[in-house]
C-alpha cells in the first residue's frame, strides 16, 4: 500500500455572490506525494488548476500565495488535473493531509464536477493531529505545518503554501514521526456522514472511541437517542456508570462516565451541519485523569451558577 500525501490550495468566493453557494471554495493547484510501505518518497505530484467560478484571488488568499491571477490562467480544469492526480494515485492507497480540510475541499470540488465519491467510510491520516498527539502530547492543538517543520529541523527548500512543497514537507514530517501504532491513528473523513443508523461508523483506538451518527432534526433529539447519549468503556465496551451528565460547554456536549475496570473516562459530543438543515453527532469516548475529571465537576458548576445568575436576574426584572 502507498500513502499519498495530498495538499490543495484553494481560493474562496464572495460571499454574497451565487458562485460561493454553488462552490464556496475551489481548488486552484493540486499538491501530493508519494510514499512506499517504508515511508519512502517515490513520486510527486503538482498541478495548477484555472478557475471557473472564482477568477479572482481572495484578499486573504492573495497574501499567502506567492503567485497570482497571471498564473492561475496558465492551468489546467479541475476535471481534467482531478483525472490525471486519481490516475496518479493508484489503486491501493491511504490519503495523509495536514489537518482535514484538504479532504473536504477536494470532494466539494468532486461534486461539483460529477466524479464519483470516494469511498465509505473514507479514512485517512491527519499528520497534523498524529504530530500534535505524539510529539506535543496535544492532540487538541493545531500547530502549523512550518512550525512543525522548523521544529523537526527540516529542510526549508521552497515556499510555503505551494501545494507541491506542502505535500513534501508534510510527507516529510510522516518520515519523522513514529510508526509503531499508526494503524491506531487513523483519523475518519466527515464530508460523507451516515445517512441512516445501518452506515452509522464506530473506530475503537486504543485509548478512545469515536462515533459518527446518522442525521437528526435538531440537538435535542439528536441527544434523547441511545445511541448518541449513551456512554460505554473505550476498552471494554461496558456501560460507564455516570459521573457527570452531559452539559454543554461552549461548541460540544461534555460527560463524565467511570469503568470500574478502565476508570474515568469523558466523552464529547461535536454536532456538525447537513443536509437539509439536519445534523449529525461526532462523539469521542477517552480516558481521563482525576485533576481533568476535576477540572470538567468545576467548569459545570461554573456554568450551572452563571445560568442560576442570569435566571435571577431576569426574575428580578419582570
Amino acid at each position: 500500500m502507498n500513502y499519498i500525501v495530498l495538499d490543495l490550495e484553494w481560493n474562496q468566493g464572495r460571499k454574497d455572490s451565487t458562485n460561493f453557494k454553488r462552490l464556496p471554495f475551489e481548488v486552484i493547484e493540486i499538491g501530493a506525494a508519494k510514499l512506499d510501505d517504508n515511508f519512502n518518497i517515490v513520486d510527486q505530484f503538482g498541478s495548477i488548476v484555472k478557475p471557473r467560478l472564482h477568477r479572482h484571488l481572495h484578499p486573504a488568499i492573495r497574501e499567502l500565495l506567492s503567485y497570482d491571477e497571471s498564473l492561475l490562467r496558465t492551468g489546467r480544469p479541475f476535471y481534467e488535473v482531478y483525472q490525471e492526480f486519481e490516475d496518479w494515485c493508484g489503486d491501493d492507497y491511504m490519503f495523509c493531509t495536514w489537518g482535514p480540510l484538504d479532504l473536504i475541499h477536494l470532494q466539494q470540488n468532486m461534486d461539483y464536477y460529477y466524479f464519483d465519491h470516494l469511498p465509505y467510510p473514507l479514512k485517512y491520516y491527519d499528520i497534523q493531529e498524529i504530530y500534535a498527539r505524539t510529539k506535543l502530547n496535544d492532540a487538541s492543538i493545531h500547530p502549523s505545518l512550518e512550525n512543525a517543520v522548523e521544529k523537526m529541523k527540516i529542510p526549508i527548500d521552497g515556499a510555503f503554501h505551494c501545494a507541491k512543497n506542502d505535500a513534501y514537507y508534510t510527507a516529510k514530517v510522516f518520515q519523522k514521526i513514529s510508526h509503531r501504532r499508526l494503524s491506531d491513528m487513523c483519523s475518519v473523513d466527515c464530508y460523507h456522514y451516515p445517512t441512516c443508523e445501518e452506515e452509522e461508523i464506530t473506530v475503537r483506538h486504543s485509548n478512545y472511541t469515536e462515533y459518527i451518527s446518522r442525521t437528526f432534526p435538531d440537538k435535542k433529539i439528536a441527544m434523547a437517542d441511545d445511541h448518541v447519549s449513551s456512554m460505554n468503556c473505550y476498552k471494554c465496551n461496558r456501560k460507564l456508570k455516570t459521573k457527570i451528565k452531559w452539559f454543554s460547554n461552549n461548541s460540544y456536549q461534555i460527560s463524565v462516565g467511570k469503568c470500574w475496570t478502565h476508570g474515568l473516562q469523558c466523552g464529547k459530543i461535536k454536532f456538525k451541519p447537513a443536509k437539509y438543515d439536519e445534523l449529525f453527532v461526532i462523539k469521542r469516548v477517552e480516558k481521563i485523569n482525576k485533576k481533568e475529571y476535576e477540572r470538567i465537576r468545576d467548569r459545570q458548576k461554573q456554568i450551572q451558577a452563571k445560568r442560576m445568575e442570569k435566571r435571577h436576574q431576569k426574575q428580578n426584572a419582570s
